[in-house]
Formats: structure tokens, sequence, C-alpha cells
């Protein structure tokens, strides 16, 4: 009788030695590829705020409880992650586009100085050259992060491009200044917060305004309004030394 009750226990033991163990939840590392690091080698929780240790095994626990996710939560989170940083990489995007834009703003007013006139034909022609191959250099970075807009505010959009583009190529830096000042007035008397709703300030306290700028300036995207307020701000910087410098 005991001799068959050990044969019992080593049958079963064989057994469960031979029943493969189950497999370990899949870590987010083998879900989606490590994050890329940044340019500057700064860690992303110095950049962005995000913990890097998303993509760590650790990590499949909930922060509440010592408890593990289940399949669900655990996309969940990594796809909460993956949406702050495109969050993020609009921004970063946005802030080159930004820069780009001055460049190329900065080369329109080197063609439009004065000075320029004041040159021999030669230098003028070697100065006007330069710039071609800079602005070629630039057209080679290409950026395009896109804007809901619907037919209206893109032509809205278009429009105040085109009183900028009038105003940068005036050649008088008094004059330009001036006409600046009133669109830049303009952006600061009429504006609408993110919940949708207009606030305007009077125009005694912003000072004269162009109204025909306001007027197409309030039928573009809220985004576009900020843009456009940066681009004039960092014009009319340039045009106040200018016109000191005269």
């Amino acid at each position: 009788m005991l001799e068959n009750l050990r044969g019992i226990f080593r049958k079963r033991r064989r057994c469960e030695s031979d029943t493969a163990p189950p497999p370990p939840p899949a870590k987010e590392a083998e879900i989606i590829p490590p994050y890329p690091e940044d340019i500057d080698d700064e860690t992303p929780e110095s950049n962005d705020g995000f913990d890097a240790s998303w993509t760590e095994e650790g990590s499949f626990h909930s922060p509440h409880s010592d408890r593990p996710f289940n399949t669900s939560e655990r996309f969940v989170t990594i796809l909460d992650n993956l949406d702050a940083r495109v969050e993020k990489l609009r921004k970063d995007a946005l802030n080159l586009q930004e820069k780009k834009d001055y460049l190329l703003m900065s080369m329109d007013l080197i063609k439009s100085n004065e000075m320029m006139q004041n040159m021999s034909e030669a230098e003028r022609e070697e100065i006007i050259l330069y710039i071609q191959r800079v602005s070629s250099r630039l057209a080679t970075v290409e950026l395009n992060v896109r804007t809901v807009r619907d037919n209206s505010q893109e032509d809205s959009l278009s429009q105040i491009n085109v009183l900028i583009d009038g105003m940068i190529k005036m050649g008088d830096p008094v004059i330009g200044r001036q006409r600046c000042q009133l669109y830049l007035n303009a952006c600061c008397s009429s504006s609408m917060d993110p919940s949708g709703h207009m606030d305007t300030v009077h125009e005694a306290d912003v000072g004269p305004i162009d109204k025909k700028f306001e007027s197409v300036l309030l039928g573009c995207t809220l985004d576009d309004q900020k843009n456009i307020k940066k681009r004039l701000q960092a014009l009319m910087a340039y045009l106040n030394k200018q016109t000191v410098s005269h």
C-alpha cells in the first residue's frame, strides 16, 4: 500500500515538472519601440515631464495599487503617453516653423532695406545672389503642421499674409513701424480665449487700430491669430532698431 502511494506521488511530480510555466506578461518595450533620445541628449524627464520608466517592466502595475494592469489598461497607458508626446511634437514643430518664418521675413527685410539702394550694382547683385543661396538652403527644410481651417479661415490667413508682406516691402522703416504698430494693436484689441469667447479691449487702451486688418484677423483660427501676433512682435522689434539707427 505504501509503495503504491509513493508511486502515485512520483508520477504527479513528473507531470508537474513537464508542464510549461505560464508565459510572463508582455513588456511595453515588446509592444512598441523605445522612444528616441532627444537631439540634445537630454532625458525625456527633463524635456517633457515624462517618466522614462514607462517602457520598463515594472510600469505594468497600477500606480494606485499593487495589482497588475489588464491588457486593456496596458494599451491605454501606452497610448496616453504617446498622445502626450504627439502633442509635444506638434508644439516643437510649430516652434521650428516660427523660426523658419522669422528667417524668411529677415531675408525679405534685407532685400527691401533702403541701404541696398546705396550700393553699387555689382555689390547689390552679389548680396541678392547670397540671399538666393540662403533661401534655397532654407527651402530644403520642410515643416508641415496642419492647422484645421475652413475655406473662410484659409482666405483670411492669406489676406493677412498679403498685408504683412506688403508692409515689409515698403522699404521705409518709419512708415513700416507705424503700420506694424496698427496691426499689432489690432491683435491686442480683439482675441478669442480657448473656450471660444471673444475678449475685446477698448481702442483707447491699445492705441489706433487698422480696422481692415482687425476684421480679417478675426476670421483666422485661434492658433493663426497667436502666430500672427508673434510674427508682428518680432517684426516690430526689428523695425524699432532700424528706426533708432536712423
